[in-house]
């Protein structure tokens, strides 16, 4: 496969071509346009008094010019295709030398009361999210969101093989996110199928059949008008009978246009984005899934889509008064949309939902496929049930470069817990968050920052950054008590990978020291798994009453006056403490 940069690289200069060609194009659309105006005005001018002639020139102009300004719509709209398709792998580009700070990083999703994300920074500044989201709906982004918190460790073997098979379509994945971005859409999809699913119809059922019965009498009485058979007062009052008949339910019409306007651009985007996924073959089992819940027995979901998006187009033209005026006195033209919408909305309401969630499921699975893709050297977690819930080599955090990471190898077997020491700044924190957030990933179905990876799936829970709260009244330790506390309700009923960084920090040592041991052997009673950091050595003093307790430390050595980390787990017990040489070194102290 080529290589990531490669790629983004030969797109953005194909897109960038393709963009000038266009462009020459538009300037020549234009130019031919305005030449097709003057002519018109010319032939006016060439043929008047000739009402024969000038209708027939004026006819044919109108003809031409109303076929280039669709051309010219087209092109335009290529043209913005592509400008939108340069700055996808411009922002791919920038990603890969780790310049993402300036995207979207999902700050409405942080939460301090979720089972893992805030602790490991999930969401927010320079978080995972912002550095893997891409998706351009808001229920994508949702949806991504639900996919990273979920803690849903069930067929990760499918989730991998869709996001295998989507990594390998990175063509395909940037034209659904530029389709997607052309549209800039307000309303979000579930206010619309929200309202879609509980409307009732307000026009009466024989508007079915009066539309059609009025514009045929009113197309017969313009011919025989035409032919001279009936006065001009009769179709003007004709007219007011239509007019009259339109008034009559305007109130409606209009409720009925307010809450329509605000789908209209919804499903000009989504029909297409539709088109897309019904168009395109996919194998894998949890792919082909979604693709089959848009297919119906007589019409694609994407047609249907665009016809409910061309009705709505067709409502909306009521705001011009030619057609207001004419369209409604002598077609009914408005009862006639919107006994139409009524009707498309009775007979889809109970799928649109359906067909909304798969392109939210889509737009989500883009960016962990664009993840996978953009990071070629990781690996697919191997499931396997062989008594170890995690078996890596080379495990490092992906957010941190390449070139500064340190990766560490890290074997845990079922219903361990690893107590880790170090000194400060040694990579404890940083190693709990490279282990929290491989788990997350490998649940969600993403390759990890790992040379190799075994993993017997696993929920995860942590407590690492605990904080007090003026609002609710909370000193810190309550604030910690209560997340033990919700750690230990959560463990009885699920097996949990537990993390946790320095537990009861609230408190004066001899209590911290005998709470943690208390804590730990309750967690290790519970048959749970997991890993804790701390700086109280006489904790590690549990590994010689439990054989399901082990030691580990980070090091940290001071060589000419100066600290340094090699950032090592390694077995057992930290004796290099550091904080009163960094005290004296920072001469704080």
């Amino acid at each position: 496969m080529q290589h990531p940069q490669e790629f983004y690289n030969n797109q953005k200069a194909i897109f960038e071509q393709k963009s000038k060609n266009l462009k020459k194009k538009l300037s020549i659309s234009s130019l031919i346009r305005f030449i097709t105006f003057l002519s018109i005005i010319l032939g006016i001018y060439l043929f008047f008094g000739n009402s024969s002639a000038i209708l027939l020139v004026v006819g044919i102009g109108v003809i031409l010019f109303i076929y280039l300004v669709l051309k010219h719509s087209k092109l335009q709209y290529n043209y913005n295709l592509n400008k939108t398709l340069i700055s996808i792998n411009k922002t791919e580009l920038d990603v890969l030398n780790r310049d993402y700070f300036d995207l979207d990083d999902g700050n409405e999703f942080i939460n301090p009361k979720h089972a893992y994300s805030y602790d490991i920074d999930l969401f927010g500044k320079g978080s995972f999210f912002q550095y893997c989201n891409r998706t351009v709906t808001i229920e994508g982004k949702n949806k991504l969101f639900s996919e990273l918190t979920s803690n849903n460790i069930s067929a990760i073997d499918k989730k991998q093989t869709g996001i295998k098979e989507l990594s390998e379509k990175p063509k395909w994945r940037q034209h659904f996110s530029a389709i997607a971005s052309l549209v800039k859409v307000e309303h979000p999809a579930k206010e619309i199928v929200s309202w879609i699913h509980n409307y009732k119809p307000v026009f009466p059922s024989f508007l079915a059949y009066l539309p059609i019965v009025f514009s045929f009498l009113s197309v017969a009485l313009i011919v025989a008008l035409a032919l001279q058979l009936i006065p001009e007062i009769l179709l003007l009052l004709w007219l007011f009978v239509g007019l009259g008949i339109s008034g009559f339910y305007v109130k409606k019409v209009n409720e009925l246009s307010r809450n329509t306007d605000n789908a209209k651009d919804t499903f000009k985007q989504y029909h297409k984005l539709l088109n897309e996924i019904e168009n395109t073959t996919f194998t894998s089992e949890i792919l082909k899934s979604k693709q089959l819940k848009i297919q119906t027995e007589t019409k694609k979901a994407s047609d249907i889509f665009k016809e409910y998006s061309k009705l709505l187009d067709a409502l909306d033209q009521r705001n011009n008064v030619i057609i207001a005026v004419l369209g409604n006195g002598f077609f009914l033209r408005d009862l006639h949309q919107v006994y139409k919408i009524e009707k498309w909305i009775e007979t889809y309401k109970d799928k649109v939902e359906q067909w909304f969630d798969v392109i939210a499921f889509f737009d989500a699975q883009n960016s962990l496929a664009n993840f996978a893709f953009n990071h070629p050297n990781y690996v697919f977690p191997e499931i396997k049930n062989n008594g170890e819930v995690i078996k890596a080599i080379n495990l490092g955090h992906t957010l941190l470069k390449e070139k500064q990471r340190v990766d560490n190898n890290f074997t845990i077997k079922n219903q361990q817990f690893f107590i880790i020491t170090g000194a400060n700044m040694a990579g404890k924190s940083t190693f709990l968050r490279t282990v929290s957030l491989s788990i997350v990933m490998a649940n969600v179905g993403l390759p990890v920052c790992a040379q190799l990876f075994e993993y017997s799936p696993i929920k995860l829970i942590t407590s690492m950054r605990t904080s007090d709260s003026l609002v609710e009244d909370e000193s810190y330790f309550f604030s910690e008590l209560k997340r033990l506390k919700f750690i230990v309700d959560e463990i009885k009923n699920d097996d949990y990978f537990i993390i946790l960084d320095e537990i009861l920090k609230g408190t004066n040592s001899t209590d911290k020291a005998i709470g943690s041991k208390k804590f730990v052997e309750k967690l290790v009673a519970s048959n749970s798994t997991g890993i804790i950091a701390t700086h109280d050595l006489s904790l590690c003093e549990i590994e010689k009453e439990l054989t399901e307790v082990k030691n580990y430390y980070f090091d940290a050595e001071i060589i000419n006056d100066e600290l340094n980390f090699d950032y090592q787990l390694k077995n057992g017990i930290c004796k290099n403490m550091n904080a009163s040489f960094l005290l004296k070194k920072m001469k704080i102290v």
